[in-house]
């Protein structure tokens, strides 16, 4: 495996946005999650910016607040919806305002926006409901950006995961090349724009960047992926130990490797 992905397999029976146990499993620790999972490049954020014809965003599954606080370090306003009031509560201390719920069923009560913006959650929106509500909370010509990584660790330390994986839980879910299930979700993604109207024909954008993790860093990251957030604790520990065994074999430390996928399109 050259790559390891945090959501689940494109594969699946069932579509990503059907798969509510594990969109649910995330803010099982809400702390860890958003003081382990990676920011997003800052390149991008100025991208999405410029892109859009105005300064106030609404973040689609915002979590604990990990975009919507670049953002608005840029002087972005932003109003962020989530299903799930665990991560919603991680975002609020931080002061980012957040409302609860799904995306396809919220109510907005007549507000509007220049840009509705999602990091690594739009997988668990209906691909053509999402869009079309999207389109009705978009002031004209406003900004749809969607985005999710991509990492590459180091060669050894994707095989350590793979192995003690199959060794203590050869049936767990989410087994799934990062780079292929990413692609699936931003292919995903495109077609329900097209497919739901309304919008100019979705721009493709790519970011690469680095992040250099040490042990602690990365088991604290790996506890919150989708595959270990529904194994039992004790595989989790197993997995744990392979990992850090594998890390500390290579010094302690590496440097990962990122690509942040995104799509853009304007309400036309």
């Amino acid at each position: 495996m050259t790559s390891l992905s945090t959501e689940p397999s494109p594969s699946s029976d069932r579509q990503p946005h059907l798969l509510r146990d594990v969109a649910e499993s995330f803010g099982v620790d809400a702390d860890r999650y958003d003081r382990s999972r990676p920011r997003y490049p800052e390149e991008m954020i100025q991208r999405v910016i410029a892109a859009s014809p105005g300064c106030e965003f609404l973040d689609v599954g915002c979590g604990t607040g990990i975009g919507a606080r670049q953002y608005r370090a840029a002087g972005v306003t932003v109003l962020g919806v989530d299903p799930d009031p665990r991560m919603a509560e991680v975002a609020r201390r931080s002061g980012i305002e957040v409302e609860i719920g799904n995306f396809e069923t919220w109510d907005a009560r007549g507000r509007t926006f220049d840009a509705v913006v999602a990091g690594q959650a739009w997988h668990w929106v209906d691909p053509v409901r999402g869009p079309g509500k999207a389109a009705q909370v978009l002031r004209p010509e406003g900004l749809l950006a969607l985005y999710w990584h991509v990492f590459d660790p180091p060669a050894d330390i994707a095989a350590a995961f793979d192995d003690v994986l199959q060794r203590v839980a050869p049936d767990a879910p989410l087994q799934t090349p990062g780079v292929e299930l990413q692609e699936a979700n931003l292919k995903r993604a495109m077609d329900g724009i097209r497919t739901a109207g309304g919008f100019t024909e979705p721009q493709r954008w790519e970011f690469e960047w680095e992040r250099r993790y040490t042990r602690d860093e990365w088991l604290d990251h790996l506890a919150t992926t989708g595959t270990l957030t529904v194994l039992p604790a004790e595989q989790v520990a197993a997995v744990r130990d392979a990992v850090g065994a594998a890390i500390d074999a290579v010094g302690g430390a590496f440097t990962m490797h990122y690509v942040t996928l995104a799509s853009a399109a304007r309400l036309t």
